[in-house]
């Protein structure tokens, strides 16, 4: 029998189905009911020191299930040996298993299915008197969740974070400006008295929110998607570009600039103590042409001297002597260079390797 168990165990959504189905039974047999073997399941595998996951059964089945528990007494062995074998042998012939609820399947099919058909399967399952919206909610990144806790109330917000994970919720309420983040951190003490149906309520409106913004053809937005094509521009297109983006879109042009970086922002943008990562990962020649064609740029300039005066200083005497040989280089072959700097460093960033200062205002 205890190897049998241990099979089980390994079927934890099996269990929970056959107990699920054994619950919705009737029987008028002298022997234990389809109820009353679902309770001598449980009750053996609480026994045995398994975690049955009872919670996930509807709340009628679990007062069913444990009203059951309460009406029984002493089972002998012979009849636990038989219910037991007899459970296992479903469990044999189970081959296969489905999730259980269109949040489930959802969770299964993710990236196999259209953004459209999600978001309308996701809207019935938030109508499914069963689904418990929050398990989605909680899944679901800072940035998805920052413009919804910005537009609710205070006490909306309060549940929210109370619900989420502790380490997704600090980070959210760190978004927040800091009087939304005092009044909001205030009303959350206020939430003891809130009872489950209202907070599953205020979650299933939150999901409706969420579930009715379209789904965005671009990863990212349009001012990182401008910025980063501007970043490898010329430097003669760049300004052109937001000089025509001032006089169209001020706010905009502003937000493209900050998002830009180029050549000339490393002194501003990279910390002394990243630059010998960013000079291994660039080809000597290729950082001499780039430095050859910096030094030359009244704009740029700043950038190869920074570069210079933060790296080993054998190294930085010996581009500085390579850089005295190399004689003019070509405007054309000096942005392609200190592109290909900049390129590197945002490698860097993309892996975590560095990070980059955030510009002020």
């Amino acid at each position: 029998m205890a190897e049998g168990t241990s099979q089980a165990l390994a079927r934890i959504t099996p269990v929970r189905r056959a107990i699920s189905l054994d619950m919705g039974q009737e029987s008028v047999s002298p022997a234990p009911s389809p109820r009353e073997k679902a309770a001598i399941i449980v009750r053996f595998l609480l026994a045995e020191g398994t975690q049955v996951p009872v919670s996930m059964l509807p709340d009628h089945m679990q007062a069913a299930l444990t009203e059951q528990m309460g009406q029984m007494r002493l089972i002998n062995r012979e009849t636990l040996a038989q219910v037991v074998r007899e459970f296992l042998d479903e469990l044999e012939a189970v081959g296969l298993s489905f999730p259980g609820g269109i949040d489930a399947a959802l969770s299964m099919m993710d990236g196999h299915i259209s953004a459209s058909a999600a978001n309308r399967l996701r809207r019935l399952a938030g109508a499914s008197a069963k689904a418990d919206p929050w398990d989605r909610l909680t899944q679901l990144a800072v940035d998805r969740l920052l413009p919804v806790i910005e537009a609710e109330s205070t006490e909306v917000a309060a549940v929210m974070l109370s619900k989420l994970p502790v380490a997704k919720a600090a980070e959210l309420l760190g978004q927040l400006p800091g009087d939304r983040a005092r009044r909001v951190a205030y009303a959350m003490s206020m939430t003891a008295a809130v009872d489950p149906e209202t907070v599953r309520r205020i979650g299933l409106s939150l999901a409706a929110q969420l579930d009715a913004q379209p789904p965005r053809a671009f990863d990212a937005g349009p001012v990182e998607r401008v910025g980063a094509i501007l970043n490898v521009s010329s430097s003669t297109t760049r300004d052109e570009v937001l000089l025509g983006l001032e006089a169209e879109d001020a706010a905009f042009a502003e937000l493209v600039r900050r998002a830009i970086f180029t050549f000339s922002h490393i002194p501003e943008r990279i910390a002394p103590r990243d630059v010998p990562k960013i000079v291994r990962m660039v080809d000597q020649a290729t950082m001499v042409t780039a430095l050859v064609g910096a030094l030359a740029s009244e704009r740029d300039a700043p950038s190869a001297e920074f570069l210079l005066a933060n790296m080993s200083q054998r190294l930085a005497q010996s581009l500085r002597e390579e850089i005295e040989g190399r004689g003019p280089v070509k405007e054309k072959d000096a942005e392609a260079a200190m592109g290909t700097v900049v390129t590197m460093i945002r490698q860097l960033e993309g892996a975590g390797e560095i990070a980059l200062i955030t510009p002020d205002g």
